[in-house]
Formats: structure tokens, C-alpha cells, sequence
């Protein structure tokens, strides 16, 4: 019996129209374009603006998207898996409201928080379940209103995060294409350097968590990019040698969009091709578990059939990790 595989079909992304620009973030907070922009590589972000709209609007405008690409009718939707950190409840979970919003009914629909690597663990799930023939059609969907955790008074972290969406269908094939590997980590050692202290079991929402920001992302910034740089370069290196890869048969690197000057370290220190390394933080921020489907979405049409693709992502938790695919298909042009 041949060897089931689980590839990527197809790919969607939604941003929102509204953008906020560093000269916008002037107007708010102490700072200046020239500080944002040599600092963390960010010119602009998108923001999600209207009344009750949350992760799910743009999770579903996602979805709509795929489904209408790839071909895909709602009723052949087998499984949701909906990556994010900032749902729009507490409970239910996002992926049910997106399943809703898109129609798709015959589905099982569920959230993994996993920070910003979600998108590499909802991938490594979504394969598990399609290598094991439990399913055949499983939508990976990425979706946070970051703009949602913000703390816009804070001039060390409004200027990072912005809302975005995009997600993926998991197919199978007996091609030699697809998910090959995923290795994924986790120390807790570092939650205390990238969390949000209230809204949970643990300190509840109260107006004294309010009035102490609480409520909002903190994060200390030179730890995190001191723990980001390491652990992202240990993550490519093992999984590289796991599958015999060098930088030379890698053809496209994707990295989280954190920070330019993370992913730039990352890339000088492993002596990547910068032509090889696909970015878009300058124009939309860090969109957490969003950014590297984002980048797929955007960067889909350069892609071609059996070209080797290496993902990592860091995250709160701290939570890190690699994944090598073999591209499954030339995009439609």
C-alpha cells in the first residue's frame, strides 16, 4: 500500500482595509517612524475596525476564500482547526463561529492556542489526522485580532502587532509531496517574559488588572528576541539535518514576522540567501499565528511543485518550532 501524505491545496488570506502607519502611531504613543522602523522593520499594520467584529470575521473571509479557490463546497469540509490567541470568546471556540459564519456544517471545528507558532502545531494535527485516514479534507485557519490585546498607550509593543487572517486545505496524495517533518518545543520557563497576566483562571478580569494594563499583552522585549534568535537557529539547523537539507536545497525560508531584526539575525547567523528569506512585517506587523500562512497567500504564485519550503515560528509559551514541506502544486495563473 502506498504511503499517504498530507499536502497543502490550497491557500487564502483576508487583512483588513484600515491601516495604521508609524506616522499614525506618532499621533498616539511617544515615538517616531525612524524609531519603529530601525528597530523592528514595521512601516504599517492593518487594523479590524467595527462594532462585535472579531478573529472569526476575518477567519471566515479566509475560509470563504479558500473554499472558492481550491473548489472545495462546504459539505466536503471535514475538520476546522483555528489557530489563534485571540478568540472571539472565551468559549465557544473561534473555529465553531468561523465554521457558522462560512456555512460549513458537516464539520468538526476546534481552537489550538499555541501562540505564534500555531500555524506550524494546527499543521502538524491537521497531517495526523489525514496520514492516520481519519479525514480527507482539513482547513487550517489563522486568525487574530491582535489589535484586540494591544495596550495602544505602550510605545514598546502597539507598534508590533497587527490583525490579519489566512488559512490552508490539507489534502491527501501519494505524491512525494507535502508535510514532511514538523519538530516542535516547548519551556515554560519563559512565560513570564510573553504573556497576558489577567483574563484567565488564574487573575480573572477586574478593574484593578484594568487599571494596571493587565489585561493587555505584555512582553519584555530583549529577553524574547534573545530566546527568539537562539532557538529559531537551533530549530532550522536540527531540522535540516533530520532531513538531509542544506541551504542550498532549500528554496524558500518563511519565517514567523515577529521582528525584521530577528529573522535577520537568523538569516545572517545560518548564512541564508536573503533572496531566499520571504518577509512582509514592514506592511503588516507581527499577525501572531497569521503571519506565515500570510506569506504563503502572498507569496503562492512563486511557488513551484516540489520546491523545499522551511517554516519556524517562536512564541509565547515559550513555544517554538520547524517544519519542512515539499511544495505540492504550481498555482493556478
Amino acid at each position: 500500500m502506498k504511503k499517504i501524505n498530507t499536502a497543502i491545496t490550497g491557500v487564502a488570506a483576508y487583512v483588513p482595509e484600515d491601516k495604521l502607519t508609524n506616522e499614525d502611531l506618532t499621533k498616539m504613543v511617544d515615538t517616531t517612524d525612524e524609531w519603529i522602523y530601525s528597530r523592528v522593520g514595521i512601516k504599517e499594520r492593518r487594523i479590524l475596525k467595527g462594532e462585535n467584529l472579531g478573529s472569526s470575521y476575518m477567519g471566515s473571509k479566509a475560509v470563504d476564500l479558500l473554499l472558492e479557490k481550491t473548489g472545495t463546497t462546504t459539505d466536503e469540509v471535514e475538520v476546522i482547526i483555528c489557530a489563534t490567541s485571540n478568540p472571539d470568546y472565551r468559549f465557544p471556540a473561534t473555529a465553531a463561529v468561523i465554521a457558522d459564519r462560512s456555512g460549513v456544517k458537516n464539520c468538526f471545528a476546534y481552537d489550538i492556542q499555541a501562540a505564534c507558532t500555531g500555524f506550524i502545531v494546527a499543521l502538524q494535527i491537521g497531517k495526523a489526522y489525514i496520514n492516520a485516514g481519519l479525514y480527507k479534507k482539513v482547513v487550517v485557519v489563522c486568525a487574530e485580532k491582535m489589535s484586540a490585546s494591544v495596550n495602544y498607550q505602550d510605545r514598546a509593543t502597539c507598534p508590533l502587532f497587527g490583525d490579519a487572517a489566512a488559512a490552508v486545505l490539507l489534502e491527501p496524495t501519494y505524491e512525494d509531496v507535502g508535510v514532511v517533518d514538523t519538530l516542535l518545543h516547548t519551556d515554560g520557563d519563559g512565560i513570564p517574559y510573553l504573556l497576558m497576566k489577567a483574563g484567565g483562571s488564574v487573575q480573572p478580569i477586574t478593574y484593578g488588572a484594568i487599571d494596571r494594563g493587565e489585561h493587555f499583552l505584555y512582553q519584555e522585549g530583549r529577553t524574547v528576541y534573545k530566546y527568539a534568535v537562539s532557538n529559531m537557529i537551533d530549530v532550522y539547523k536540527q531540522i535540516m539535518i533530520r532531513n538531509q537539507l542544506t541551504n542550498d536545497s532549500v528554496n524558500w525560508f518563511i519565517p514567523h514576522q515577529a521582528n525584521a531584526r530577528i529573522i535577520e539575525a537568523v538569516g545572517s547567523r545560518l548564512g541564508i540567501a536573503s533572496e531566499k528569506i520571504i518577509m512582509n512585517i514592514e506592511n503588516f506587523g507581527n499577525t501572531s499565528s497569521a503571519t506565515i500562512p500570510l506569506c504563503i497567500a502572498q507569496w503562492e504564485d512563486k511557488f513551484k511543485k516540489g520546491d523545499n519550503i522551511l517554516l519556524t515560528a517562536f512564541g509565547a509559551g515559550f513555544t517554538w518550532g520547524s517544519t519542512y514541506i515539499k511544495w505540492a502544486y504550481d498555482a493556478k495563473k
